[in-house]
């Protein structure tokens, strides 16, 4: 197995990064021609999200076609010069597989709906129950019931996400080969890393039962017989290769799963998502809510992970943004006061902790969220859906406008800005969602903000290229009942790395536990440059800083 333990991965959405034809839609050419700044910036992967034949109802994760590239992004031509030329600078792509659920559009779906038996069984098809109600009284993830009518019949199809999206039936060993078969065939066109979709919901029960709780969460979510197929798909597809790296999103997951997923005696997956630490911002659970983020209850989450993962030897994919997440800078930290100071932190955060760390597009340069005041400037199904929900609640327009602007996902999907030409650089045409006002001031020439932050990110990743301690180190929290700083340890062949980040707009001073102030200390990264370790330690504003203590 390939070590993946010093890489840091790139995730770019290919719709929002560069646009070639001026169609205002990113495309495969953009992502050839940005290879050079990707290059520069020192990534080993890049983890592109879907660009399949698509009626993009939840962008592009309602599939059409597993093997096929839509038009909208390019051609074949496209893609493999974009592996070729990826290769020569030592970049690889990761892909990603939705192997939950196609869209109703697939041909599979069609021809089940036009009566052919074959393909009804790829799909979950379920009679009323006997008083007429839905097959069961599960939701949906994007609200509502998780069953539609199956065409004309009296069946039911399940849809566990939008009703355009119809679950797989996994147990069905015929559809296990389908897929089995699309991982194959991108494999064999040099893909050499694979993200896998929800992947965790995909073992349902054969008796398929209401949920007590009326949600249905815990009877299709890691069920036992997930890890089994997870384990044969490792067999049949990607297992194959020793150089092959994966990573599977796992819904509402436990650490315990997270540890049998990853870990490497299992032959599952080489690591995994999980969410946990991205919700401590919601209300009582609820994402459409505004609240200031629970600070000692995200360095409880991050802690139980890393301890969990790190004594369990399982792996984690750390990360605070992605293409459904808010941007963590605007989230945790002060975008207009301290821009730097805040992605910098934010960053340093997460790359020293152990996991492999995934840059989301846009991060490396400070982008914000955009802000829009029109529910018509975003485009995303989730928010409209969730304006309307808040709309009915009786909130004013200006209540609602302030959540959706915090919490859509449209916020990590606006355009990449290149530079502080028109559109920023990202198309001739009209954007397919509107660009943030502050491109200007936030883009990759820019060099006041954007490029030292920028720097910053080229640090990290080449620091966990050059030290053991960063990649296989252990790790120990400190000071986990501490306000306003999340600080901890690594330590690898008796060297240690302590790690202080403040995240708050105000001076803290932090007790250092004697023992390691006994240490020779030697500064190694921090964003407010050069400092003496010190039994009180003072932070300032949104700072961090990193010592190896010999």
């Amino acid at each position: 197995m390939t070590n993946f333990h010093d890489k840091v991965i790139y995730q770019i959405y290919p719709k929002s990064f560069k646009d070639t034809t001026g169609n205002g839609i990113g495309d495969l050419k953009g992502i050839i021609e940005k290879l050079p700044y990707l290059d520069e910036l020192g990534v080993d992967m890049l983890w592109l999200n879907p660009f399949y034949p698509s009626p993009q109802n939840d962008n592009g994760y309602d599939v059409a076609d597993y093997t096929a590239i839509d038009p909208m992004f390019g051609t074949w031509e496209d893609f493999d010069t974009l592996v070729q030329e990826a290769d020569k600078r030592g970049i690889s792509l990761m892909l990603d597989m939705v192997l939950n659920h196609t869209s109703t559009e697939h041909e599979w779906f069609q021809k089940a709906l036009a009566g052919d038996k074959k393909y009804q069984d790829y799909y979950l098809l379920r009679e009323a129950q006997a008083d007429g109600s839905l097959p069961t009284n599960w939701e949906s993830k994007f609200g509502g019931k998780a069953w539609s009518k199956f065409g004309d019949t009296d069946l039911y199809y399940l849809h566990l996400y939008d009703k355009t999206q119809a679950d797989l039936d996994w147990r069905n060993p015929e559809v296990r080969q389908e897929l089995y078969d699309a991982v194959n065939f991108w494999l064999e066109k040099g893909v050499k890393g694979l993200r896998f979709d929800v992947i965790n919901v995909i073992g349902k029960d054969e008796q398929l039962s209401d949920a007590d709780d009326g949600v249905g969460k815990k009877l299709y979510t890691d069920t036992p017989i997930v890890h089994e197929y997870i384990q044969e798909l490792n067999r049949e597809t990607f297992g194959k290769y020793d150089d092959v790296v994966t990573v599977g999103e796992m819904s509402s997951t436990t650490v315990k799963n997270g540890i049998d997923y990853s870990h490497p005696d299992r032959d599952e997956l080489s690591m995994i998502f999980s969410f946990h630490h991205l919700k401590v911002d919601y209300k009582d659970g609820d994402k459409w809510t505004k609240a200031p983020f629970d600070f000692l209850e995200l360095k409880k989450l991050l802690d139980e992970w890393q301890r969990g993962m790190n004594e369990g030897g399982g792996w984690n994919a750390v990360f605070w943004n992605n293409h459904d997440q808010p941007r963590a800078n605007s989230r945790f930290g002060d975008v207009d006061n301290y821009p730097f100071e805040t992605a910098t932190m934010l960053a340093q955060t997460i790359h020293f902790l152990s996991g492999t760390p995934f840059v989301y597009q846009g991060e490396e340069i400070g982008m914000t969220n955009p802000n829009f005041n029109k529910i018509d400037d975003y485009v995303d199904i989730e928010s409209h859906n969730a304006y309307q929900e808040l709309k009915n609640r009786g909130m004013s327009e200006a209540e609602v406008m302030e959540i959706i602007q915090e919490k859509s996902r449209d916020n990590a999907r606006t355009p990449m800005q290149w530079d502080d030409s028109k559109n920023a650089g990202f198309t001739d045409g009209t954007p397919w969602l509107k660009i943030p006002e502050n491109y200007k001031e936030r883009n990759v020439e820019s060099k006041r903000v954007s490029q030292s932050i920028r720097d910053y990110y080229k640090q990290l990743i080449q620091l966990r290229k050059e030290y053991k301690l960063i990649q296989e180190g252990s790790y120990e929290s400190i000071l986990l009942g501490h306000q306003s700083i999340y600080a901890y340890m690594r330590e690898y062949e008796g060297q240690k790395l302590l790690v202080l980040n403040h995240f708050y707009g105000d001076e803290a001073i932090i007790d250092l536990p004697q023992h390691l102030l006994k240490k020779e200390a030697r500064y190694l990264l921090g964003n407010k440059g050069e400092r003496q370790l010190e039994e009180k330690f003072m932070m300032q504003p949104y700072e961090t800083v990193a010592f190896l203590l010999d």
